[in-house]
């Protein structure tokens, strides 16, 4: 790992160098132009080390998050590569590693605090292809853009008008509920519930990614897209459900681009919809007060069903190093949580700050703050000792989840850090019985 921080700097304090020259020119000239680039390769490595102290928990259930000390970590990495075949054309292919311990076997949490942690993460490190897709774009005219050579993006010129078509194995929020402020836990925030909106119960299979279509128009400041994607066969399972007109997930899309008080910021407005076999949780409760026990999800599953929501989500530069950001969502809450994690309704916001003003340009200060609800079906289910996927506390005493995450991050040339990341959870699981609980960790990032 240092050595590819070491690798990651060294590689990226070049590139930074030869960036700013271009750029000089460039802005010389009165107008930059990026050529077509015809591939790219990019590499990322991320490591999360985290620890949990002991928190206060008068009883704790099979889906708790365990009261006494715990110990997790995460490791990534990846290999992006991108093609062009033809104008317009471009094909991406990302091979990817993963492993680590989750606290706690992931459970116990609204807000998981680690967004690299999958739902199939083990010791053992685990190579398979997380991407796989091609994107073709229609230049309609209007002013033009440069486009930088990144991870699935290769460097060129496009149209501000435009439409795109991308079909593929990706995840839904490579291009649905983006924010330029907190958006990738490798690099920004790290919960869950921050990195996207917390009750977008996205398609997806248990490592985060689909199959599917998504098409895009861009006019100017505005942008509509709409995608649809495979689900998963079983509620939060590997196993995807090719039979895409029968059980899938759909959500569209609007974007505005605005300029307030001289900066820019841009508004999201999202509706989500999936149809997959799943338990109502009033058909769980009625067939426990029909038979007695507990109510269990696994036993109620008696077929299709549509789970609709929406949510907002705003970014907003207010100087040119500090950017808010804010979102809230919401989902229908009567059916189980199918590909994500068990939130019915969220609020979050945060700032993210550059560090230029005290002489640490590649330095970020992040604050965020998230308040996680669960519809009243969902909370009864549990106070009367059912299980879901990642929560069961064996009772409940509800009260919403608060969340609140700090962290600074010490950049190591342009594209490598070191974060120093702390998170404080009220009521974790929604249960007011049990925390407060506090995560630390240290995150190494790097990317070339």
């Amino acid at each position: 790992m240092s050595l590819s921080l070491i690798f990651g700097a060294t590689a990226h304090a070049q590139q930074s160098a030869d960036a700013a020259q271009a750029g000089s020119e460039e802005a010389a000239a009165g107008e930059k132009t990026i050529e077509p680039e015809k591939w790219n390769a990019k590499f990322q490595a991320t490591y999360v080390w985290q620890r949990k102290p002991s928190f206060f928990a008068p009883y704790t259930g099979a889906m708790s998050l365990k009261p006494e000390r715990e110990r997790s970590y995460s490791f990534t990495t990846t290999a992006s590569f991108g093609y062009r075949p033809w104008a317009g054309g471009e094909v991406y292919l990302d091979l990817e590693g993963a492993q680590g311990v989750p606290l706690s076997g992931l459970t116990g949490l609204g807000g998981f605090t680690n967004g690299e942690l999958a739902k199939t993460s083990g010791a053992r490190l685990k190579l398979y292809r997380a991407r796989a897709f091609l994107r073709q774009t229609w230049n309609h005219g209007g002013e033009q853009e440069a486009v930088e050579s990144d991870a699935r993006q290769l460097a060129g010129m496009e149209d501000k008008r435009r439409t795109v078509l991308t079909v593929g194995n990706l995840a839904v929020i490579d291009i649905f509920d983006n924010n330029r402020y907190n958006h990738d836990p490798r690099t920004q925030f790290m919960n869950w519930s921050l990195m996207t909106q917390g009750a977008f119960d996205y398609a997806a299979d248990a490592r985060g990614y689909s199959w599917g279509a998504v098409l895009e128009w861009f006019h100017d400041d505005w942008e509509l897209r709409f995608g649809r994607f495979l689900q998963p066969q079983e509620p939060n399972g590997q196993p995807l459900d090719y039979r895409i007109f029968k059980h899938y997930g759909d959500q569209l899309e609007v974007a505005h681009a605005h300029t307030l008080a001289g900066q820019h910021g841009k508004l999201r407005a999202l509706v989500f919809r999936n149809h997959a076999v799943m338990t109502s949780y009033s058909d769980a409760l009625a067939q426990a007060a029909q038979r007695g026990g507990v109510p269990d999800l696994n036993t109620a599953r008696y077929g299709a069903k549509s789970k609709r929501g929406f949510g907002l989500n705003l970014e907003q530069a207010l100087s040119d190093d500090v950017g808010l950001f804010a979102r809230a969502s919401w989902a229908d809450g009567k059916t189980e949580i199918y590909a994500f994690t068990e939130i019915d309704r969220s609020l979050s916001a945060g700032l993210l700050v550059r560090g230029r003003k005290w002489g640490r340009a590649n330095d970020t200060l992040g604050l965020g703050v998230v308040r996680n609800f669960l519809s009243a079906s969902h909370r009864q289910y549990l106070a009367e000792g059912g299980m879901g996927p990642f929560i069961g506390d064996g009772r409940l005493n509800y009260r919403p989840e608060d969340i609140l995450e700090m962290f600074y991050s010490v950049g190591i040339g342009k594209k490598s850090s070191v974060t120093f990341d702390w998170q404080h959870i009220r009521n974790p699981a929604y249960n007011a019985d049990r925390g407060p609980v506090n995560a630390l960790a240290v995150r190494l990032h790097t990317e070339f």
